[in-house]
C-alpha cells in the first residue's frame, strides 16, 4: 500500500511537471509556450499595438524589424537598443547605425505599457521587440513564424559594440558576410533577412556615395542603373538634405514581397549592402535569383533565418532582468 502510494505521489508530481516548466526558461532554451500562464494575452497584446501603429504609419512596420535586427547584433537580443543613457549606461541609440535613424521606440513603450498592465513583471523587452518584428512582417503581407520566447532583457548597453557589429550601408560583401559569420548567422541568412528592405526607406546620407564618390575618385557607383541613378540624384544632393528619404523598394515600398530580389537583378538596389549581394559573390548571387523567381522560397526561409537571428546569445534563466521600463534598467 505504501508502494503503491509512493508511485501514486511521484506520478502526480510528473504530470503537475509540464506545468512549473511553462513560465520558466526550459533548460536555458527559448520555447514559444514561456509565457503560456504568466501572460497567455502576450502575443494578442503585442499583435494590437504594432497593428494600430502600422495603420497609422506603414514605415513603422519596416522601422519595428530593423530595431531587432539592431538589438540582436549588439550582445545578443536582449533589449540593449531600448536603454537611454542613464548612469553608466551610454545608449546604444547614440551609435552611427542609430543615430537619427532608429525609430519605433514610442511603439514598444505603448506595447511594453500595455504588458504591464495585464501582466506586470513578466514580459522582457526582448522578446516585445522579436514579436513585434514577427507581426511587421505579418502585416505587411510578408510570412509569419512561431517565435520562441524567454528573453530577458540585459542591465547593460554597447555604443562601441554597435558601432562595430552592425554592418554598414557601404560596406564590402565580405564585411558584411564577416560581421553575419560573427554572429552564426551565413550566407543564406544574409541574403533573406536583407530582403526585409522590401519595405522601407532609407536616408540619403546611406546612398549618396553611390551617387557621387562610390570609390573616392568622384565618379558614381557605375553597377547602380543609370536612370535609377539619375532619379535618386535629383532627390538626394551631393551635399546636405542627409535626412531626405526614398524608398528602398522601387517596386512595392510598402509591401512585403520579394520585389527586392527582382530590384537586384535590374541593378536597382538603393544601397551597395543591398546591390553587392548580387554583383560580389557567386554563392549570394544565385540566392538572389532564387528568390526573385519564388516568393514562398525567401518567405520560408527569411521566417527560419528571423527565428535564427532571434536566437542569438539571450540571457536566459536568472541572467539579466525583466524591465519594467524598456528605456531603463530596474533600480
Amino acid at each position: 500500500m505504501a508502494r503503491l502510494t509512493s508511485f501514486l505521489l511521484l506520478l502526480s508530481l510528473l504530470c503537475f511537471l509540464p506545468l512549473c516548466l511553462c513560465d520558466k526558461s526550459y533548460g536555458g532554451k527559448l520555447f514559444p509556450g514561456f509565457y503560456a500562464h504568466s501572460c497567455p494575452q502576450v502575443n494578442e497584446i503585442v499583435r494590437s499595438v504594432v497593428a494600430n501603429a502600422v495603420a497609422r504609419e506603414t514605415r513603422m512596420a519596416a522601422s519595428l524589424l530593423r530595431l531587432h535586427f539592431h538589438d540582436c547584433f549588439v550582445q545578443g537580443c536582449d533589449g540593449s537598443l531600448l536603454l537611454d543613457s542613464s548612469g553608466r549606461i551610454v545608449s546604444e541609440k547614440n551609435s552611427n547605425p542609430n543615430s537619427r535613424s532608429a525609430r519605433g521606440f514610442d511603439v514598444v513603450d505603448q506595447i511594453k505599457a500595455e504588458l504591464e498592465k495585464q501582466c506586470p513583471g513578466t514580459v522582457s523587452c526582448a522578446d516585445v521587440l522579436t514579436l513585434a518584428a514577427r507581426d511587421s512582417s505579418v502585416l505587411t503581407g510578408g510570412p509569419s513564424w512561431v517565435v520562441p520566447l524567454g528573453r530577458r532583457d540585459s542591465r547593460s548597453a554597447s555604443l562601441s559594440g554597435s558601432n562595430n557589429n552592425i554592418p554598414a550601408p557601404n560596406n564590402t560583401f565580405n564585411t558584411i558576410l564577416s560581421k553575419f559569420n560573427r554572429q552564426g548567422l551565413d550566407v543564406t541568412d544574409l541574403v533573406a533577412l536583407s530582403g526585409s528592405h522590401t519595405i522601407g526607406f532609407s536616408r540619403c546620407t546611406s546612398f549618396r556615395q553611390r551617387l557621387y564618390n562610390q570609390s573616392g575618385n568622384g565618379r558614381p557607383d557605375m553597377t547602380l542603373e543609370q536612370s535609377f541613378a539619375a532619379n535618386l540624384r535629383q532627390r538626394c544632393p551631393r551635399s546636405g538634405g542627409d535626412q531626405i528619404l526614398s524608398v528602398l523598394d522601387i517596386i512595392s515600398a510598402a509591401k512585403f514581397d520579394n520585389s527586392y530580389f527582382k530590384n537586384l537583378i535590374e541593378n536597382m538596389g538603393l544601397l551597395n549592402s543591398d546591390q553587392v549581394l548580387f554583383s560580389s559573390n557567386e554563392k549570394s548571387r544565385e540566392l538572389v535569383k532564387k528568390y526573385a523567381e519564388d516568393q514562398g522560397e525567401f518567405f520560408e526561409q527569411f521566417a527560419e533565418s528571423m527565428i535564427k537571428m532571434g536566437n542569438i546569445s539571450p540571457l536566459t534563466g536568472s541572467s539579466g532582468e525583466i524591465r519594467k521600463n524598456c528605456r531603463k534598467i530596474n533600480s
